[in-house]
């Protein structure tokens, strides 16, 4: 558990512009920091911080290495990283060719918009930061244009509207970025096939080894965890190039597992449920017949 003194805790927008030596922002609920105009060693190398509202960071040309999945690619096309509140990040601690935006703004900002009750079904929140957005030339100009747009309307003084207006750009922004996920997912399939890999194997060694024994039923936490990446980002991946979220592929995995079982020996249907690390024969059971429209026994029975 980390010690709170360990971290930076920014509680406020206007209190991370003072932090940052930049003026106050013209409304205490969002604001935008252009990379270029401040000094990113305002926070020691390394420093963690957490902040108490989201962050969307485009950075148009930083260059070097980024972790994505178990490896580590390099990139020139500059991405797009997001942080939900109270999440623990890291000041950099490279500064060269760093330069785009980071915009700032509070859950209290979308309290009354429909946004406001929609913000959590966008997954990459939620995304460890190494699992960046990658931007093609063409995304990253829509980015910058909508960044431009952002930064034009946090310029002008507040009126009636300026809170819709800038709403709606933020949701576009979001939409936007919920295309070009889509799009890494599909282009880096090569990569991410590399992951199912990976989680097919880590899967069969947990039952071969019989940590099912131990542990009970392999969990989202635990595959997450053995594959270094966050729990959204494995079941965002792994739905868009299988259908499946994380759970559901585990299930079927126990599925396939429990069918060799079945055919292959003559343990019976509670054996084999403990076997997998149920707790309860009847809840495999349950499981078993709605993935696969028969009961174990029954399944079992078809082969003889």
């Amino acid at each position: 558990m980390e010690r709170q003194a360990d971290i930076k805790h920014i509680k406020s927008i206007s209190q991370l512009m003072r932090e940052l030596e930049l003026p106050a922002p013209l409304h205490p609920l969002v604001g935008l920091v252009d990379y270029n105009k401040v000094a990113i060693e305002k926070f020691p190398k390394g420093q963690k911080i957490s902040l108490d509202f989201y962050k969307i960071s485009f950075k148009s040309t930083f260059k070097g290495q980024i972790k994505y999945g178990q490896g580590h690619y390099d990139f020139e096309e500059g991405g797009l990283a997001f942080l939900k509140p109270r999440q623990i990040v890291f000041s950099p601690t490279e500064t060269e060719n760093y330069e785009g935006f980071a915009l700032y703004f509070h859950s209290d900002f979308l309290r009354s918009y429909s946004l406001g009750n929609t913000i959590h079904k966008y997954g990459f929140f939620s995304y460890d930061v190494s699992e960046a957005l990658f931007l093609s030339a063409k995304e990253k100009e829509i980015t910058a244009n909508l960044f431009t747009t952002i930064a034009h309307e946090l310029a002008n003084n507040i009126d009636g509207f300026s809170q819709d207006v800038l709403v709606s750009q933020l949701e576009l922004l979001l939409n936007y970025s919920n295309r070009f996920y889509n799009r890494q997912f599909i282009t880096r399939k090569a990569v991410n096939h590399d992951i199912i890999a990976s989680l097919d194997k880590l899967l069969e060694n947990y039952f071969e080894e019989e940590n099912s024994l131990r542990n009970g039923l392999p969990s989202v936490k635990y595959i997450s965890t053995e594959l270094k990446l966050s729990q959204r980002y494995l079941s965002d991946m792994l739905r868009s190039l299988t259908g499946l979220n994380t759970q559901q592929y585990i299930q079927n995995a126990i599925i396939e597992k429990a069918k060799e079982k079945l055919s292959t020996t003559n343990l019976s249907v509670s054996e084999i449920a403990y076997e997998l690390g149920f707790e309860h024969s009847q809840s495999f059971s349950k499981l078993f017949k709605t993935k696969t429209n028969v009961s174990p026994l029954e399944f079992r029975q078809s082969f003889h």
